[in-house]
């Protein structure tokens, strides 16, 4: 097994190497611009990491991951348009530099750029991971869905939020574990199994993302703090808030939530108390350790080689321990 920074570096420079076409620059440099950003390439790394896990060669799942990759970074550069997002990884979002018409072309391109890097895999195993690829893809548009409805709802239970962030960002994690397993032949229910750890701890991630973007820093979150609250975006803690809070905490919540032309100086600093006051980073905290657990616990039924088994252990401590 390699280390965790082998196989980013072994993505990175397959994604350095793509070669874009020269014209027309309006629809490929944003997708340049997009991947030049940078990012964990938490998704590639764990195509590579598992197939490596189960014997396989992980050159052989590079084109495969750097897909994958491309499609995490088109799902992103779509969500910035819907959420109107000013910043993504510390650089101005991609329908800043340009426009929002542009944005959502480079995604296209890039959704079909991914698909052509998925299907180089071996002809043996290219029906399977497609099929894992595109079902993947069709829960991360419902995930998506799911989050713009819950935008116009008051009424949405921490389930469905789980729900939501499971198929939105969570499948994509369980993905990458899969496809991996798949190329390398692992058999069905070993990989299933790798799947199922991957779901989990992309769970505890985007529940560890709800807490960051509350109190993280800046610096090393990537993102501007706070920008749920402003959006009155429905995470775990809102959502926690909502259901729990007592009538004067009810009252508050409800007069920011309606305040249209409340200061971010204002408004982020009154919910963050708010939510100090009712507990809701330690319910977070309580969550994330949960299902952080359950990744553990399906990453046993893998029945990995002790190596390969501690290289993932490894790796969801070090992505769970990520600093504020």
């Amino acid at each position: 097994m390699l280390t965790l920074n082998e196989y980013r570096t072994m993505a990175n420079e397959e994604i350095a190497a793509i070669a874009y076409p020269k014209s027309p620059k309006g629809l490929y440099e944003p997708i340049t611009y997009t991947m030049d950003l940078g990012g964990k390439r938490l998704r590639p790394a764990l195509v590579l990491m598992a197939c490596d896990a189960f014997g396989g060669d992980p050159k052989k799942a590079l084109k495969a991951a750097v897909g994958l990759e491309l499609f995490h970074n088109f799902t992103l550069l779509h969500d910035d348009v819907m959420d109107k997002a000013d910043v993504r990884r510390g650089k101005p979002t991609v329908h800043r530099c340009w426009n929002e018409n542009t944005a959502i072309l480079s995604g296209d391109a890039m959704l079909t750029m991914a698909s052509q890097y998925v299907a180089q895999v071996d002809a043996a195993v290219l029906p399977a991971v497609m099929e894992l690829f595109n079902r993947t893809a069709m829960e991360v548009y419902e995930g998506q869905q799911y989050d713009m409805d819950f935008e116009v709802r008051v009424n949405v239970t921490i389930d469905e939020y789980i729900e939501m962030i499971r198929l939105k960002t969570s499948v994509l994690l369980g993905c990458a574990c899969k496809m991996g397993a798949l190329i390398a032949g692992a058999p069905a229910e070993k990989a299933q199994a790798l799947y199922e750890a991957g779901v989990c701890l992309g769970l505890a991630f985007q529940l560890q993302d709800d807490v960051l973007d509350v109190w993280g820093d800046e610096a090393t979150f990537g993102k501007a703090i706070g920008g749920d609250i402003m959006n009155n975006k429905k995470t775990f803690l809102l959502i926690s808030a909502i259901q729990n809070a007592n009538e004067d905490d009810e009252i508050e919540l409800r007069r920011w939530l309606t305040d249209a032309y409340a200061l971010r100086t204002e408004k982020v600093p009154a919910i963050t108390a708010l939510y100090e006051r009712m507990g809701l980073r330690e319910a977070a905290e309580k969550a994330i350790r949960h299902y952080n657990d359950l990744a553990l616990e399906a990453l046993k039924k893998a029945e990995l080689t002790e190596e390969a088994h501690q290289s993932f252990v490894k790796f969801i401590e070090g992505l769970m321990g990520r600093k504020k």
